[in-house]
């Protein structure tokens, strides 16, 4: 709404209706009802598929609004669901250690250097006889303590593999794995979040007073495609005289008065313009500073601002 041509309006009405008056009757004065509109749309672009509301409809916080097609960020949730479940398996596998299976494998091959360990030493006490008895070189003494050495040291890789299989996956490695799981379900939040973008739900309580797409047309991103107007978003703006200025503060009472309506809605002084909303183009003087007015905003009670309707000329009497 144009400002200056509603305060150009404000100031004739008051000659208007008492004549050459300087003050306005009964110290009211004129205004107008104003509304600020909620508009909602998704920040996503989209085919509408579903439109919930029309003009006029009264709708409360929370109800379904519209529905924009979402086959691809449905698609996109479903495959960070899958990440997220591969990602959990992977991180519980680590911790457990190994299965049953590979532990008796472990064990076995344990056992096997085992008893080979056992021969070697068999056969190394034999071949120090033998030696002793000159029945064998001294070479063939040393092969045998050799295969002693090299069957030991595969007892304790294989004891050391068994330990390694009980314990499962060093910190390390489980700690990575546990980052893998945060970020895939990070990813699947987001994923959520542009699903949900895609049905919106109204905001505030209030009238619908526009819908702008039908459905079937593309939505742009952040294109409002309805409007609804809350009735705590409903004031009146209403014009007094810069000699009226000082007698006005922040919180006080005030009436709001306008045609059809069957009594004064009550309301409260919500702002105060700090500048005025006409200015004479001559230099200040007493004469002519009777032409500044300010702006000032009521709020009325939520419960009497439905009889008020946005454009609607009002006389407010603080």
């Amino acid at each position: 709404m144009n400002h200056k041509w509603i305060t150009r309006a404000a100031l004739a009405l008051p000659l208007v209706l008492c004549g050459a008056c300087s003050e306005p009757v009964d110290n009211a004065f004129p205004g107008y009802a104003e509304g600020e509109y909620v508009r909602l749309g998704a920040p996503i672009a989209g085919t509408l598929v579903k439109l919930n509301l029309k003009a006029g409809d009264t709708v409360a916080a929370g109800a379904a609004a519209y529905v924009l097609e979402q086959a691809s960020e449905t698609a996109a949730r479903q495959q960070a669901q899958s990440q997220v479940e591969h990602a959990e398996a992977a991180l519980a596998d680590m911790r457990k250690g190994a299965r049953s299976d590979e532990l008796a494998a472990i064990e076995a091959d344990v056992k096997a250097a085992e008893a080979a360990q056992a021969l070697s030493r068999v056969n190394l006490e034999r071949d120090r006889k033998l030696v002793a008895d000159q029945f064998i070189s001294r070479a063939r003494l040393d092969q045998s303590t050799a295969a002693l050495a090299a069957d030991h040291a595969r007892v304790e890789q294989a004891a050391a593999r068994l330990r390694t299989a009980r314990l499962g996956a060093r910190s390390d490695q489980v700690a990575g794995a546990e980052k893998e799981v945060e970020a895939a379900r990070a990813q699947l939040a987001q994923a959520q979040w542009r699903v949900d973008q895609k049905a919106q739900t109204v905001p505030s309580a209030g009238v619908v007073t526009e819908v702008a797409f039908r459905v079937g047309e593309w939505v742009p991103a952040g294109a409002p495609v309805l409007t609804i107007l809350p009735p705590a978003n409903i004031k009146a703006r209403f014009f007094v005289p810069e000699a009226r200025l000082g007698t006005l503060k922040l919180g006080q009472a005030a009436s709001i008065m306008c045609d059809g309506c069957a009594a004064p809605v009550a309301a409260r002084i919500s702002f105060i313009s700090p500048q005025a909303e006409f200015t004479s183009p001559l230099i200040y003087s007493k004469e002519n500073r009777a032409s500044l007015v300010f702006m000032i905003e009521a709020t009325p009670n939520p419960g009497q601002a439905v009889t008020l309707h946005p454009g609607q000329p009002l006389t407010v009497a603080p």
